[in-house]
């Protein structure tokens, strides 16, 4: 459930003259919560009456979500009560549409998850009370354009699960590809192809969970730039393609 300060924040928005489109692609609450929300900002009192928590109930599973959510997911509000969890998929990899499918499931195995077919993508989607209770890192705004730390619980999922929780991260905004170089050799031109791993993030915050976690791995790794991690090196690209894989 969305807290008053979002709400209010949301409707300020809208009050500055703002559409609800614009509104709703800024903060990532849905249009429907927002024009409820014109009509009533103060919850319902029975939307307070849902039981608590109980964490996931598949912490393998979760792990891989949770990378999967830090990149391509977001979290939106229903007017009714609830939210709705988003994880966009590319048309591209239909394993991961399954794999995706399949760690929501185990995760909350009473929620429905269904698939939203969108232009060259799926959403897979799943509506249920507890997802910003399993997903605290989500609030109003951009991911990279806020703080995103794991709470202790999810840390230590996270430590004790770490391969998965790289594999989501990687099947979400990474990938397995062939770089290309040349080089002179003894005067001789010569081409070169190996794989490599690249993992792509505006947050800054993100791409460290992601590099924290290959360090306890002993996954060597270098920065392409601010928001590009290469993973190159023959040992390192052998040890990703053991545990993680590419997408198919």
């Amino acid at each position: 459930m969305y807290g008053i300060d979002i709400r209010r924040h949301a409707l300020g928005l809208l009050g500055e003259g703002l559409s609800l489109n614009s509104v709703s692609r800024q903060t990532g609450i849905s249009r429907s919560a927002l024009r409820a929300w014109q009509d009533r900002i103060d919850p319902l009192p029975r939307l307070n009456q849902a039981a608590p928590c109980s964490g996931p109930a598949d912490p393998v599973a979760y792990a891989y979500l949770l990378g999967l959510y830090l990149g391509d997911g977001c979290i939106s509000g229903h007017p009714r009560g609830g939210h709705h969890l988003r994880i966009a998929c590319a048309d591209a990899w239909p394993g991961l549409i399954e794999q995706c499918r399949a760690a929501v499931l185990a995760v909350r195995p009473t929620d429905k998850v269904y698939v939203l077919q969108r232009p060259g993508c799926v959403a897979v989607t799943a509506y249920g009370r507890h997802w910003t209770c399993l997903f605290p890192q989500h609030g109003p705004g951009r991911k990279h354009e806020r703080r995103i730390v794991l709470e202790g619980w999810q840390q230590e999922i996270v430590e004790a699960h770490p391969w998965e929780f790289v594999r989501g991260l990687i099947h979400s905004d990474g990938c397995r590809s062939d770089n290309r170089t040349t080089r002179i050799v003894a005067g001789v031109r010569r081409d070169y192809v190996y794989p490599r791993y690249f993992f792509t993030n505006r947050s800054s915050d993100i791409t460290g969970l992601l590099t924290t976690t290959l360090d306890g791995l002993g996954v060597e790794w270098k920065r392409a730039n601010a928001c590009n991690v290469s993973i190159a090196r023959r040992a390192s690209v052998a040890l990703m393609d053991a545990h993680v894989g590419p997408k198919h």
